[in-house]
């Protein structure tokens, strides 16, 4: 159930095309640069390194909220590297473990649900973290930089509203997490990051990305391809294929409300006279 492109990519072409479109977006909106959230996985180190690449300030931010600490050793490791490579990268470390631990205790409502209670706290600190990436850029003028894949922002919808789907720029919402994995290896990202399982580091355990879904990303970008093909009714699929498939259609359906404009109520010309 292959996940990899339908062609082979032009690794430095596709870089080079990204860091282009990012140095340009900058000059366009007259800001000085970006902000990343750095948490030690894959597609946040490899968006770092595209945003370091156009010369401009790059301020990778660690936000750890009861953090894994193999999470915070692989952004460490990670930020070293480019402030290593780079003199226009700097960071800062901004622990929000006090502000979520106050916050949470000032919420006096609980749900009857455990799993919806444990999804509102996960989704909480992916809030907490875009205030915070925002205050900043503010504050030294950047843009916000997204650190989502094509499959999660436009397939699943895996990631919080409002939270990490808050962002000014999307540099990298148009490449399968495979094709991620690619630019970061061409890139020479730590191998510590490239061979780490997934995470969303929501949770404050060891949980990932698939153990979350139930379906690997190469799974997952196969039936987004193949959702999208005219072949869907004529192909003879295995038990897994249906399985990921049925896992593709219910996340894609029940997260429409993430990928689409938030709805308007219009109001008929008539009856505002």
């Amino acid at each position: 159930m292959a996940g990899l492109s339908f062609f082979d990519m032009n690794h430095q072409a596709v870089i080079e095309h990204i860091v282009s479109w990012l140095a340009s977006y900058t000059e366009k909106s007259k800001t000085n640069g970006f902000v990343v959230g750095v948490s030690g996985g894959i597609d946040s180190a490899l968006t770092s390194t595209l945003c370091a690449l156009t010369g401009r300030k790059t301020l990778l931010l660690e936000m750890p909220i009861h953090q894994a600490l193999s999470q915070v050793s692989r952004a460490q490791e990670h930020i070293a590297w480019l402030k290593h490579q780079f003199p226009n990268v700097f960071d800062e470390r901004v622990d929000l473990t006090p502000a979520y631990d106050l916050f949470m205790q000032s919420m006096k409502g609980e749900s009857d649900s455990e799993h919806t209670q444990h999804l509102a706290m996960a989704n909480t600190r992916a809030r907490l973290r875009m205030t915070t990436l925002y205050y900043h850029a503010g504050i030294h003028g950047l843009l916000v930089a997204g650190t989502g894949n094509k499959v999660e922002d436009f397939g699943v919808g895996f990631y919080t509203k409002y939270g990490d789907g808050g962002v000014d720029v999307s540099p990298i919402a148009d490449l399968m997490k495979t094709e991620v994995y690619e630019l970061a290896s061409h890139l020479g990202v730590a191998q510590s990051i490239q061979l780490a399982a997934p995470t969303d580091g929501l949770w404050g355990d060891d949980r990932s990305d698939e153990d979350q879904i139930g379906a690997s990303y190469p799974e997952l970008e196969w039936a987004m391809r193949f959702v999208e093909s005219e072949h869907e009714s004529t192909i003879l699929l295995s038990e897994r294929q249906h399985q990921v498939l049925a896992i593709y259609k219910r996340m894609n359906t029940a997260n429409q409300h993430k990928m689409r404009p938030i709805p308007v109520c219009e109001i008929p010309i008539s009856m505002k006279g």
